[in-house]
């Protein structure tokens, strides 16, 4: 970065920072519970009959980071075994991976689910049939393999969306619609935009359960902490009922920052394994839609780095005001692009600001706030969207968070460490 520009920022002072503890509702089923608990929902559930000998099973399998998403899938492949039929896994991501076969299924690697880790195979396509009309005329598209299966078994978390409000928002009824429609079958629902995402996603969704061969879902909250708080079969018959009351369920777990506002928000890495949108904007406020609100009221927002996990795809970074060098030399525009493209928000796909240091970051992102304390400046520092439990915010929130409950400091202000790079410790 030039000298002209680090001059400009070199009088900007930072504030000293101390850690806060968060408290949620923290209902969960341990990672090691999950094989029995699983097998018992499988093995109770009436709707698991429809499962019977010899057919051919699709799993989906998404892009966003679900906890014990591996798990959870093995033990789904696994009771299909136990029925004698055969299981096959299906990415079901939309455009994700970089709309490519080999894309989608590295995204799936990456989260432990292999052919060799699931025991079965794994046909990725972004190939798709065709398979009826929804009931405004238009034509509904899923993934060839799933469309070809004797049945299929939705694997996914139900939780708020990040660019609208509505009965379904990210969930099975989106994952039959935008994750087995591929990119094609996404665009063709986004094509509407997120003004009519609430209508199209059961509009598609219910095209979907009608036409082809959805036998059940596997669906999976989870609590503030990313944890899976709890797992319920629902019948394909049920799904358009069960899954709003699950999505208000889910509100009730989710995380937030605990302050209202601030002057500065400090996002250590985004990526595709936290949000769909890098970072969660119920969680930033970092809104790509007019269609959605809440989270933090932050004037700007610098964001550090990419995830490994995200492979590249910095949707989400174009809502930051300042990043960084590293995390401009990740960026994967085709895989990006391609995301953006599909569901027509390429905003969030803009490349801000950028800065050699995180150091450098910060004090350009303060020093682009207006009418703020510079002596005393609101700063609020998070890992990423999901980890939330810990928190650090600067010295001025110091008389403010005794007021606010489920706030507890955890530690003394300090200064912001750097390590010789100039990263923030």
């Amino acid at each position: 970065m030039g000298e002209k520009t680090k001059q400009l920022i070199a009088d900007v002072k930072l504030p000293r920072m101390f850690p806060v503890r968060q408290t949620f509702r923290r209902p969960q089923i341990e990672p090691e519970r999950i094989p029995i608990y699983m097998k018992e929902l499988l093995l109770n559930a009436p709707c698991t009959d429809k499962i019977k000998l010899g057919m051919s099973i699709a799993v989906t399998a998404g892009s966003r980071g679900i906890a014990n998403i591996d798990v959870i899938t093995k033990c789904v492949v696994d009771f299909i075994k136990e029925k004698k039929a055969v299981p096959f896994i299906v990415p079901a991501m939309g455009s994700h991976g970089g709309a490519t076969a080999e894309g989608q299924k590295e995204v799936l690697h990456g989260y432990g689910i292999s052919e060799e880790s699931m025991g079965c195979e794994i046909r990725s396509s972004m190939e798709v049939a065709r398979i009826g009309m929804n009931d405004e005329g238009t034509d509904v598209y899923i993934d060839k393999h799933a469309a070809q299966a004797d049945g299929i078994i939705v694997v996914g978390r139900v939780k708020p969306h990040t660019s609208f409000r509505g009965p379904f928002e990210s969930g099975l009824m989106k994952m039959m619609t935008i994750g087995l429609g591929k990119q094609y079958g996404a665009e063709v629902c986004h094509n509407a935009g997120f003004r009519h995402m609430a209508k199209n996603i059961p509009l598609f969704g219910r095209a979907i359960l009608q036409n082809s061969p959805v036998l059940f879902a596997a669906a999976i909250l989870e609590n503030a902490f990313d944890e899976t708080a709890r797992i319920e079969i629902v019948d394909a018959d049920d799904i358009e009922t069960r899954e709003s009351e699950l999505l208000r369920e889910a509100f009730s777990y989710m995380a937030k920052i605990g302050v209202p506002k601030c002057d500065v928000l400090i996002v250590d890495a985004i990526g595709k394994n936290f949000s769909g949108n890098g970072m969660d904007n119920n969680v930033t406020g970092t809104h790509c839609t007019p269609y959605v609100s809440g989270g933090l009221d932050a004037q700007k927002v610098v964001v550090l780095d990419i995830s490994e996990e995200s492979h590249g795809n910095f949707m989400g970074l174009g809502h930051a005001a300042v990043t960084t060098r590293r995390a401009v030399q990740k960026l994967d525009l085709d895989a990006t692009y391609a995301n953006a493209v599909t569901c027509k928000l390429v905003e969030g796909s803009s490349i801000p600001v950028f800065m050699d240091t995180d150091r450098e970051a910060i004090q350009l992102a303060l020093k682009i706030c207006v009418n703020y304390n510079e002596e005393n400046p609101k700063v609020v520092r998070i890992l990423n969207s999901m980890q939330l439990e810990t928190i650090w915010l600067s010295e001025a929130f110091l008389d403010e968070i005794t007021d606010i409950p489920d706030l507890e400091q955890s530690g003394e202000a300090e200064e912001m460490a750097f390590d010789k790079n100039g990263r923030l410790i």
